[in-house]
């Protein structure tokens, strides 16, 4: 069964704590953030942290509620852990040191380490190993929702990307793959509809699992040109991923005797790839005119520091010269270690800046790992090692043997479909509200959480976990619904289900609080806006901003026995009978509520 509705509530503007703004805040980047401030849903109160104010609480518990009815509809069970963590299970599953920066730490009175909880994989494996001792015991799913903490080195767009935030986060725990496929397979089928419960268009995508760990993981991804991950699709075979999980269908090896001896050539004052195309043009370097940029071996130089490690590596990444490192994805690949471009040249005189091939990298010890379309017996114009010159017919496993190859390049629109290789991939931005994993025996490797099996023999579970970040949520909710006037709710989580304006004083108002108080007895959440110090104008502008979907209108009409009925995402207006009014709202919010469970 679905879980109650929320109770109802009769909320008067003239008490309530609120207070719209006519101006964006300062610090405003993005739709969600100046509009739920300026309709008095939350306020800044550090930098990544805000107070949720009434309204804003409201549609946060609404939310909380969707998801919580879902969670519990497929057979998960609510615990909530502790946001003060002991550093000690953390260092021993080795996240203490992998998540670096990115968590808040600092030591209690007696020096003991602590952080401030990230997310609970750790916890949940301990809590398992502590009461369950058998294979009756499972499967078991446990989520919870509660505050987690990350020290955003750059919060920002409000609600989006905070320091602190709400988070459901499910664990499940199986004795074999299968039933971690099903616990997977069943989160995945929740999420969907929670996401379409709460009115997202959203998108389902292969993701890399990061500091997670595990073999698997995608991303739900609600789409917005806001959002700080970019995701593909093919239209030809659905495929779908985040960008930093594409990847990139590779030449077939040929063979690298098949071409001439390498050739070294005066190149001068050519550090830029649309300089050596230009001049091998205007050359005919190696008896060709047609060369373009995608014939060019694009070294790019990076340092590499791994958590804990006091210097940084160096690490050298070819790519075609069409193409741009994606730091992100680079990223991705070698989380948790952080990366970033090298600029100490005059530290290493061996790289030639400008004129680096991939030929001597070897010699000098440097980490060398290649775009997947590097692939062997494939020929290159590429640095010579020397200034002022390159070299043509540079050939992979031949002249060079890459250490391994990266999935670094930018992705682009029209990109090759690496599912069927026969579509091309569209591209879209979009905010990530969802992320689902397979962990597998990670944590429960780390912590020896073993339990005895059917026949007597000590099995060990796999995990899978299951977060949605739910103030995010509501911040992607408000960038997809919004107009230049203010927030649109969905209906499922509007903070009220009708908003009353009183147009005038008097028999206006008094009328307003009447019909607020029977609407409210009837079962329904409603805002009356009683303000008397304030024009009928600002009132309107106020409910616009608000974006409660039903706005009734006590007006100039009420003598002849009429409201006005506006329907905040159409802009509709119809004038309705006060008689009759109670019930037909009442029977309009239940009719939506059916549709949602």
């Amino acid at each position: 069964m679905p879980a109650p509705y929320a109770a109802a509530m009769l909320l008067r503007t003239s008490t309530l704590l609120f207070r719209t703004l006519r101006e964006d805040p300062a610090d405003a980047e993005v739709p969600s953030h100046r509009l739920l401030v300026r309709a008095g849903y939350v306020r800044r109160a550090a930098p990544g942290g805000y107070t949720w104010l009434p309204l804003g609480k409201l549609v946060l518990d609404r939310v909380t509620e969707i998801v919580r009815d879902e969670m519990a509809a497929i057979g998960d069970q609510e615990v909530h852990f502790p946001a003060l963590l002991p550093a000690e299970p953390y260092r021993t599953s080795g996240r203490w040191t992998e998540y670096g920066d990115n968590i808040f730490t600092f030591q209690d009175r007696r020096g003991a380490d602590h952080l401030l909880a990230p997310t609970h994989e750790e916890l949940a494996a301990l809590l398992v190993k502590d009461l369950f001792t058998s294979y009756r015991d499972f499967p078991v799913t446990l989520f919870q929702i509660q505050t987690k903490f990350r020290d955003e080195s750059r919060p920002r767009a409000g609600v989006l990307r905070g320091r602190e935030f709400l988070m459901k986060d499910a664990y499940s725990f199986d004795l074999d793959e299968a039933g971690l496929q099903a616990a997977y397979d069943r989160h995945r089928d929740a999420y969907r509809r929670i996401f379409t419960r709460l009115g997202l268009d959203f998108a389902v995508v292969r993701a890399m699992s990061g500091a997670m760990g595990g073999s698997a993981s995608e991303e739900f991804l609600a789409a917005t040109a806001v959002g700080e991950d970019t995701f593909v699709g093919c239209v030809t075979c659905g495929y779908a991923a985040n960008t930093e999980a594409v990847t990139t269908p590779a030449p077939a090896a040929g063979d690298p005797d098949a071409h001439p001896a390498a050739e070294v050539h005066d190149t001068p004052e050519t550090p830029t790839i649309a300089a050596l195309v230009e001049l091998a043009n205007a050359r005919a370097l190696a008896g060709r005119t047609d060369w373009t940029a995608a014939d060019t071996l694009k070294n790019v130089v990076l340092q590499v520091r791994r958590p804990g490690a006091e210097e940084a590596e160096l690490l050298v990444i070819g790519l075609p010269g069409d193409r741009e490192v994606d730091l992100k994805r680079v990223q991705a690949v070698l989380e948790p270690a952080t990366v970033a471009i090298f600029d100490d040249w005059a530290a290493h005189p061996e790289l030639v800046r400008g004129y680096l091939g991939p030929q001597v990298l070897a010699k000098h010890g440097v980490r060398y790992r290649v775009d997947p379309r590097v692939a062997p017996g494939t020929s290159w114009l590429t640095g010579a090692n020397e200034p002022g010159r390159h070299a043509t017919d540079v050939v992979c496993g031949r002249d060079f043997t890459p250490d391994d190859t990266i999935e670094a390049a930018e992705v682009r629109p029209g990109d090759p479909c690496p599912a069927c290789r026969q579509g091309e991939l569209s591209m879209r931005r979009g905010i990530e509200v969802g992320h689902i994993f397979q962990l597998g025996r990670r944590y429960t490797d780390a912590f020896a959480v073993d339990v005895l099996g059917p026949e007597g023999k000590p099995v060990r579970p796999t995990m899978g976990c299951y977060g949605i970040g739910l103030s995010r949520v509501l911040g992607a909710v408000a960038e997809q619904h919004h107009d230049e006037r203010g927030l649109i709710w969905p209906a499922a989580i509007a903070p009220c289900d009708v908003h009353l304006v009183a147009a005038g004083k008097g028999p206006q108002l008094d009328a307003a609080l009447e019909l607020g108080g029977q609407l409210s007895a009837a079962g329904l959440r409603v805002l009356v806006d009683d303000r008397t110090h304030v024009s009928a104008g600002v009132k309107f502008t106020d409910a616009e901003l608000i974006g409660i979907p039903r706005v009734v209108v006590v007006g100039r009409r009420l003598a002849e026995g009429y409201v006005e009925l506006r329907d905040r995402a159409s802009g509709e207006r119809t004038d309705l009978p006060v008689a009759g009014l109670v019930e037909r709202l009442r029977d309009e919010v239940a009719a939506t509520r059916r549709d949602r469970v």
